[in-house]
């Protein structure tokens, strides 16, 4: 397997730590379905449990799980993608013309892919732009175009977006303390995720996030009006989450300044200072860590860990060559578009398939409670053994 996946980058010019990271993000994803949270309700007192639930779930406002980490890894491999797809490109004869209409195309499938895939449960289109991949596809060209000025610029260029974020946020008006949070879909038992003093302006739905998507969403066709997002996403959200990508940008371009070494050092200080700015900003309530509303917070913080994540994994497949065990993850990670659908839409048709041929004597071979993840696990099989067979017929969804 190791010599298929060597043969197979080779061949691709691909960054095979890159395609692993990428494959470890969607296995995440994909993993939801093993439904550990569910399990978990009934082991009450397991530690292990508990912890893996709280680890496939999203923490429900400040702080991160490894769930939160999904879409900034993803967001922030999609820029370090883009110094080399951009260099592919350029070695085709492409001109920088025929490259901005193809990534403008790019972000449009992105957007409308997101919103289809979100409106597949509704009578009609759902329009919502806080997806993975609407929030990327609204970026994106703008990564692309910043790829183009000096190192320089690019920094430049991630503080000007996070600092005028930070700042229209915290000239929006906080609410006050006879705000209604029940009618932006707040519980009653929300208090204790509820910042105070300045922070106070990063509270859920009650931001400048909130506002504009209660006039935004309110321009397409709707079932009802839009008043808020029960989770709290915000289509604004994608400002930041270009931060992301400007750091995956930077670190793609490290990866070909260093080439052919792994510039590691550099991967772990940019993470722990990353990390470092996060929790400074969040601690003293300047901007806290709120993976929901992507604040400038999040984004340094998680972009540190997704630093981290890529000195990890470059680390293990190109400094010490454990390509062979990474192949799994390679197989997922090349065909990230791929993957990220049949996990929205397939889910049902599957855990139904194999209901239908195993039985449910078989699900339950480890006890009625566990029946959940054992039916996750055999699902999230079949999307890996979809995703090999797409793998070993070259068969890549690309857009």
């Amino acid at each position: 397997m190791s010599d298929l996946v060597e043969r197979t980058a080779l061949e691709q010019q691909r960054n095979i730590a890159v395609d692993a990271y990428r494959g470890f993000v969607m296995l995440l994803m994909m993993g939801e379905v093993l439904e550990f949270a569910r399990v978990a309700r009934s082991f009450p007192g397991n530690a292990i449990w508990q912890f893996l639930a709280f680890n496939q779930s999203h923490v429900e406002w400040a702080g991160m799980s490894l769930h939160d980490t999904i879409q900034p890894g993803f967001t922030f491999l999609v820029g370090v993608a883009l110094p080399y797809s951009i260099r592919s490109r350029q070695r085709k004869g492409k001109s920088f013309r025929q490259m901005l209409l193809h990534t403008l195309w790019r972000s449009l499938v992105l957007i409308a892919l997101g919103v289809f895939l979100r409106s597949t449960a509704g009578p009609i289109t759902y329009f919502t732009f806080e997806d993975t991949l609407t929030q990327i596809g609204l970026g994106y060209t703008f990564a692309f175009l910043l790829n183009y000025v000096r190192p320089r610029w690019q920094w430049i260029s991630l503080g000007g977006i996070l600092f005028g974020y930070w700042l229209a946020w915290a000239l929006y008006p906080a609410p006050g303390a006879s705000f209604n949070w029940a009618a932006v879909g707040v519980p009653q038992d929300w208090h204790q995720h509820l910042f105070t003093g300045f922070a106070a302006h990063w509270n859920k739905n009650s931001n400048l996030g909130q506002a504009f998507d209660v006039w935004f969403l309110n321009l397409f066709p709707r079932t009802t009006p839009f008043v808020y997002n029960k989770g709290g996403y915000l289509t604004l959200s994608f400002i930041p989450t270009l931060g992301t990508m400007l750091l995956g940008v930077v670190a793609g371009r490290w990866f070909h300044e260093a080439s052919p070494q792994i510039p590691l050092r550099r991967f772990w200080l940019a993470g722990a200072a990353l990390v470092a700015a996060g929790l400074l900003l969040h601690f003293t309530g300047v901007c806290p860590i709120v993976k929901r509303i992507w604040t400038p917070a999040w984004t340094l913080f998680s972009g540190g860990v997704c630093f981290w994540f890529l000195a990890a994994f470059s680390w293990f497949v190109d400094v010490k060559k454990h390509r062979g065990i990474a192949f799994p993850l390679v197989v997922v990670g090349m065909n990230s578009i791929a993957a990220y659908v049949i996990a929205q839409l397939s889910q049902g048709f599957v855990e139904s398939s194999i209901r239908i041929n195993l039985g449910m004597r078989a699900l339950n071979c480890l006890g009625p409670v566990v029946e959940p993840t054992v039916l996750g696990a055999l699902t999230l099989a079949t999307y890996w053994l979809v995703l090999y067979w797409m793998f070993r017929k070259k068969i890549f969804v690309r857009i």
